[in-house]
C-alpha cells in the first residue's frame, strides 16, 4: 500500500473518524490533521484521507464484511467514520445490484462476462447516496450544524435526504437550469434549495467564497471542505465490485467523468484490495467515460497532454457537465496507468444508448448511465476494450430523473376494443 495510506499524523486528531489518522497531500505528501480542510497550505494540492488499516487476516477480514450490514457500512473498517456508525440515523446506502448483462454483451459482441453496476437503487437514485453518507459523518465529527453543496443535480437531492435523516438543516446551490425532476427531487425533502445563474463551475466557485464568509460559518459543504471524507464513499463500488465478483478484480472497468473523483477513488479502492490481500493482484484497466459536449479529459487523453483544458459545457449529460475537473489530470495518470482509455460521446448517442440498456437489461439510465454504455460501445468497436475479457460498467442514477432526454409516447392508441386493436400492425 502506498505511505500516503498508511503513516500517522504529525499531530494528533481530536476526532475520531475509525482508520482514518490523517490528511495527506496527493501532490507533495505533506500529513495535516483530520479536519475540514481540503487544500494543502504549503502547495495548495488537493488533501485525501490517510489510514491506518486493521492488521488482520485477510480472510478474517472477509469474514467480517461479508457479516457485516447490506450496505456500505460492511466496508466500515476501510472508511473514515466511527466503528458504530450502522447505528446512527442515516439513509445506509450501497450494495447496489451487478446484473449480469447477458444481452447487452450480445448485441455488443462481448464475450468475457459483462455486467452493469446499478446504482440507480440507492435511497435517492444516484451513486452520490455513497459520498455523502460519509460526509455526513464527518460533518458530525466537526460539529456542522449545516450541510450544504454545489451541484449538478444528483448530490443536491442526497444531500437534501441525508441532512433530513440526520437531523441538520441543509441549503444547497445548484445551476438554474437543471432538470425538472432533480430540482423537485433536491426540494422535497425540505431544505433550502438557491438556483444560481450559471453553470456548474459558477455554482462551485460561489461556494468556495461562501466557506470563507461569515455567512458560511457551521456549513459543511460536502464536496469542498468535506471533500477528503466525502471522495472516499466512492471506494465502496470498487469494494462491492470486487465482493460481488467472488473477491475478485474486474479486468475492466467503464466509470463516467464529472469531476473525475469517482474514477480516483475506484481506482484507489481497488489499490486498498490489493493491498489487503482480500483480491489477487493482477492487472486491471479503467476507462473514463464523458459526453462529446463536455469532455476535457477526454481531448486531453486523445491528444497526449496532462494538462486538461477548461470547456464550456453544452450535454443532455448535465450529471457530467463540469467544464473544469478537479481531478482531471488524476484521471488521465490511471487511465495510461492501466492501459485504459478515456472516450466520449455525442447527446444522440447517449440517448441511443440509453434506450439499448432499457430495451436489452431492463434498467433504465439516466444520462450519464448513456455516456457509459455509449462508450462501452464505441471502445469495443475501436478495438480498446476487449470483449473477451470481464467488463464492469457504472450505471449510476435513474432514468426518472432525466426524462427529456428520451421523451416518448404510446406506439398507438387504440379504442378499448379487439376490433381496433386487430386493426392495428404491432
Amino acid at each position: 500500500m502506498a505511505a500516503a495510506h498508511t503513516v500517522a499524523p504529525s499531530a494528533p486528531s481530536s476526532v475520531s473518524l475509525g482508520p482514518a489518522v490523517a490528511l495527506s497531500c496527493r501532490e507533495c505528501g505533506e500529513r495535516v490533521p483530520l479536519g475540514p480542510v481540503f487544500a494543502c497550505a504549503s502547495c495548495f494540492g488537493p488533501l485525501e484521507t490517510a489510514y491506518r488499516f486493521p492488521d488482520e487476516d485477510p480472510q478474517a477480514l472477509r469474514r467480517r464484511i461479508e457479516a457485516g450490514p447490506a450496505s456500505i457500512w460492511r466496508y466500515a473498517p476501510l472508511l473514515p467514520v466511527p466503528a458504530d456508525v450502522a447505528d446512527r440515523p442515516n439513509l445506509n446506502p450501497g450494495f447496489t445490484k451487478l446484473v449480469r448483462a447477458g444481452n447487452l454483451a450480445r448485441e455488443l459482441g462481448v464475450t468475457g462476462g459483462l455486467f452493469i453496476k446499478d446504482d440507480s437503487g440507492n435511497p435517492t437514485h444516484s451513486f452520490k447516496d455513497r459520498v455523502v453518507a460519509i460526509a455526513v459523518e464527518a460533518a458530525r465529527a466537526f460539529g456542522f450544524t449545516t450541510l450544504s453543496c454545489s451541484s449538478t443535480g444528483n448530490l443536491a437531492g442526497a444531500v437534501g435526504a441525508a441532512a433530513a435523516r440526520a437531523g441538520l438543516r441543509s441549503c444547497v446551490f445548484i445551476p438554474h437550469d437543471l432538470e425538472a425532476g432533480k430540482v423537485v427531487m433536491a426540494a422535497v425533502y425540505g431544505g433550502d434549495l438557491v438556483g444560481i445563474e450559471g453553470s456548474y463551475d459558477d455554482v462551485n466557485r460561489f461556494c468556495s467564497e461562501l466557506i470563507g464568509d461569515p455567512l458560511g460559518e457551521g456549513w459543511g459543504f460536502v464536496n469542498v471542505n468535506l471533500r477528503p471524507y466525502y471522495a472516499e464513499g466512492s471506494k465502496t463500488l470498487a469494494y462491492e465490485i470486487c465482493e460481488q465478483l467472488g473477491w475478485q478484480l474486474p479486468d475492466q472497468i467503464v466509470v463516467p467523468i464529472a469531476s473525475g473523483s469517482q474514477l480516483t477513488k475506484i481506482d484507489k479502492g481497488l489499490r486498498e484490495l490489493i493491498a489487503l490481500g482480500l483480491v489477487e493482484d493482477r492487472p486491471y484497466r479503467i476507462f473514463g467515460a464523458q459526453a462529446e459536449g463536455c469532455s476535457p479529459v477526454s481531448r486531453a487523453f486523445k491528444d497526449g497532454h496532462d494538462v486538461v483544458r477548461p470547456v464550456r459545457p453544452d450535454t443532455i449529460a448535465k450529471s457530467l457537465a463540469i467544464g473544469n475537473p478537479a481531478d482531471g489530470p488524476y484521471v488521465l495518470d490511471i487511465a495510461r496507468r492501466t492501459g485504459g482509455a478515456v472516450e466520449d460521446v455525442t447527446d444522440p448517442e447517449i440517448t441511443d444508448a440509453i434506450r439499448l440498456l432499457a430495451r436489452t437489461e431492463g434498467i433504465f439510465a439516466e444520462t450519464a448511465g448513456g455516456v457509459t454504455v455509449g462508450v462501452t460501445r464505441k471502445l469495443i468497436a475501436f478495438g480498446q476494450l476487449d470483449p473477451s475479457l470481464t467488463t464492469v460498467v457504472l450505471n449510476t442514477g435513474d432514468g426518472l430523473k432525466t426524462l427529456d432526454a428520451v421523451a416518448g409516447g404510446p406506439t398507438v392508441v387504440i379504442r378499448p376494443s379487439l376490433e381496433a386493436f386487430r386493426a392495428v400492425e404491432l
